[in-house]
């Protein structure tokens, strides 16, 4: 009997041996999803347990239920500001006989009796008695967040979304209008230059702008979910439903992310279901006072390298907790999609330490198949509410199918980042001299990606950034950035710099995927490392900021370093050169002199890397005759360049479809047929 062959498996034969896993890894999810619509009715009621859960007002019998699921604890209490706290008066009581909300406490507040003490605002913990002991906790599905003030204790606030009134009415963005994301990815706290955290209402203000003036169609947010480290950059999150309260209300979010619509951005969450902070207080672990309740019990349920927990993606009630957490973001806030954090770990028992040397290893070496089908089952619900949601994983392991529909034998990812390209680049700097770049190797890495899985590129991370590691800028320029990037300096370093920082990122940019993503602030080669406040630097801001000012003070090659960003991105979305199944033409591969040059959309590429050979009539077949019109030179003094090649100038072919132009070294030209 013949094997049926999914539609993975037929676009790449090569797969074929591992046929058996991709239509397990389908039928998996199939008896999954199946048995969650038994239960529960459809995907989206399963993923409504935020409306059962937590705290909720009910309309017909005039009160709040607050309702945890704490299935091994022996007792549970709320108390807050409108009992004064009194640990033992409210008693929950556990919900009995049921088959949908087993494990599942509850408590009513008739509005009648509370209407003016449990209020919006108020502050609110659950006592747990369990087998661990006598603890007072903040509930798993609180909506907000806020630390007490004066201490480093965290509680749980109500907040009733019809005392905000926010009004969503005239938010008429529609994400399908993204045709290729083009990413600015933004952390909201160190968004500002001044030494503090910022907040909401600074970055809509004050960011927003820039990201829209550059040209980026999508901001893609950090740290969004509450974590009570800030030095984290947002990734050991302790409760999953709270927008953090370090930089302003869930209203001030609100008001961001509709700014964003309002200019055509779509807004992207880093969201982390990867793993969870270890705090009693302020996260879920031992929440009911087994190790076992959310995550793995004992070993497994630790990462030894982010020292944090793991959850237990078998079990229907964690899966429900982090897939109406997908729910609630897309529906409560309005974000356009997701960037899955650590996905890369949670596929594999080995969280990622292998080697993948052939596709055996991603099928049959440590694979977490309740992972895949979580992942699986995170993006269906997504792409339920909203079609065109933008799914983004974050694997560095290229698992086939990521990025595929999973009818057809993949997770459902509508992007995968390519996490070889900024480890290419900072390899290449790091280990050879330019005499010695190999520009087969250059092409070879961008356009190394599986045929009909969209990826998107990115030449540097924000982790690159951080204190121990350097930008791209500082690999190229380093101590010189200090002393020699004004505008009339004759810093060799700082040329080279500025030259190579513009084509790596252009070159990336317009073959490395079907999307691109920049980390705040690299636009322009911002030149300090990234380090929060912690105890070792004195609990400074000085370095978790951005230095705006550097773009703004004109005199400065950082401004030209913006301007030539904000070029590339209008041009790329001008000529939808990132548009899926773009055919990528090679017309010129010239090692002698470092050249490439190659077609893509109705846009002809000519980047020259060489160090020291500027070829005048230098020619090259375009595969088109015609007049062809020099749209773009990265060697433009507005640049940073030295003005070698006039942008506007016009080019005739020659019988035999070449263009004859000089080609400067260190550049990128773009040239565009006219008729």
């Amino acid at each position: 009997m013949s094997k049926q062959l999914p539609q993975l498996v037929k676009d790449d034969m090569w797969l074929e041996p591992q046929t058996e896993q991709i239509n397990a890894r389908i039928n998996s999810y199939k008896e999954l999803k199946n048995g969650l619509e038994n239960k529960y009715g459809s995907l989206l009621d399963f993923a409504n347990a935020y409306k059962f859960l937590g705290v909720n007002y009910d309309p017909v019998n005039k009160g709040w239920w607050y309702r945890e699921w704490a299935p091994a604890a022996h007792a549970l209490y709320l108390e807050g500001d409108f009992n004064n706290w009194n640990r033992d008066s409210h008693p929950l009581r556990r919900i009995e006989g049921s088959n949908e909300w087993n494990g599942v406490w509850e408590i009513f507040l008739p509005e009648a009796d509370y209407k003016n003490t449990f209020v919006h605002g108020s502050f609110i913990k659950v006592r747990i008695v369990s087998q661990i002991g006598d603890h007072e906790r903040i509930p798993a599905y609180i909506e907000r967040v806020v630390q007490e003030e004066g201490t480093p204790n965290f509680v749980g606030q109500l907040w009733f979304s019809d005392e905000t009134n926010f009004d969503w009415s005239d938010d008429n963005f529609v994400t399908s209008s993204i045709k290729a994301p083009i990413i600015y990815e933004a952390h909201v706290g160190m968004a500002q230059e001044e030494e503090k955290m910022g907040s909401y209402n600074e970055f809509t203000e004050n960011i927003l702008p820039r990201v829209r003036d550059l040209g980026y169609n999508c901001i893609q947010l950090m740290a969004v979910q509450e974590h009570p480290y800030y030095g984290s950059f947002g990734y050991h999150v302790s409760n999953f439903y709270a927008a953090t309260s370090k930089f302003g209300t869930p209203e001030e979010l609100k008001n961001l992310i509709k700014t964003a619509h309002s200019m055509g951005i779509a807004v992207i969450m880093d969201i982390v279901h990867s793993h969870a902070v270890k705090n009693h207080n302020e996260g879920i672990n031992e929440f009911d006072g087994t190790a076992y309740q959310y995550f793995h019990a004992g070993e497994r349920g630790h990462h030894p390298d982010w020292d944090s927990k793991l959850f237990d993606y078998s079990k229907w009630e964690v899966i429900q907790f982090l897939g109406s957490n997908v729910k609630y973001w897309l529906e409560e806030y309005h974000f356009d999609g997701f960037r899955f954090d650590g996905v890369t770990s949670m596929l594999y028992h080995h969280h990622g330490h292998a080697g993948f040397g052939s596709y055996d290893d991603y099928f049959n070496m440590g694979v977490d198949v309740d992972a895949v089908r979580y992942l699986q089952l995170a993006n269906d619900i997504a792409h339920q509410i909203k079609p065109d949601v933008i799914s983004i994983a974050e694997d560095v392991s290229g698992m086939p199918g990521l990025s595929r529909a999973i009818e057809e034998g993949g997770i459902g990812f509508d992007y995968r980042l390519s996490m070889g390209i900024p480890d290419f680049w900072i390899k290449i700097l790091e280990e050879q001299s330019d005499e010695q770049w190999n520009l087969w190797d250059f092409w070879s890495v961008m356009l190394n990606r599986r045929a009909n899985e969209k990826a998107i590129a990115y030449s540097e991370s924000h982790d690159q950034a951080l204190v121990g590691d350097k930008t791209i800028a500082m690999w190229l320029m380093d101590a010189e950035m200090y002393t020699g990037m004004d505008n009339a300096s004759n810093s060799l370093v700082i040329d080279r710099g500025v030259a190579l920082h513009k084509m790596i990122r252009f070159l990336t940019c317009v073959i490395g995927g079907e999307g691109y993503l920049n980390f705040m602030g690299n636009e322009f080669g911002h030149p300090e490392w990234i380090d929060f406040p912690r105890e070792g630097n004195g609990w400074s801001h000085q370095y978790a900021r951005r230095q705006w000012s550097l773009v703004e003070n004109g005199f400065l090659r950082y401004q030209k370093l913006n301007n030539f960003d904000g070029a590339m991105v209008h041009l790329v979305r001008e000529h939808d050169t990132l548009a899926p199944n773009t055919p990528v033409n090679l017309l010129n591969m010239d090692t002698e002199n470092s050249t490439i040059c190659f077609q893509k959309g109705d846009l002809v590429f000519v980047f020259n890397f060489s160090p020291t050979n500027s070829l005048p009539d230098y020619k090259f077949n375009v595969g088109n005759e015609g007049k062809y019109e020099l749209v773009l030179s990265t060697d433009e003094n507005k640049f940073g360049g030295f003005d070698r090649v006039k942008a506007g100038s016009e080019y005739f072919t020659d019988k035999d479809k070449n263009i004859s132009i000089y080609n400067t070294n260190r550049t990128a030209l773009v040239f565009m047929k006219k008729d």
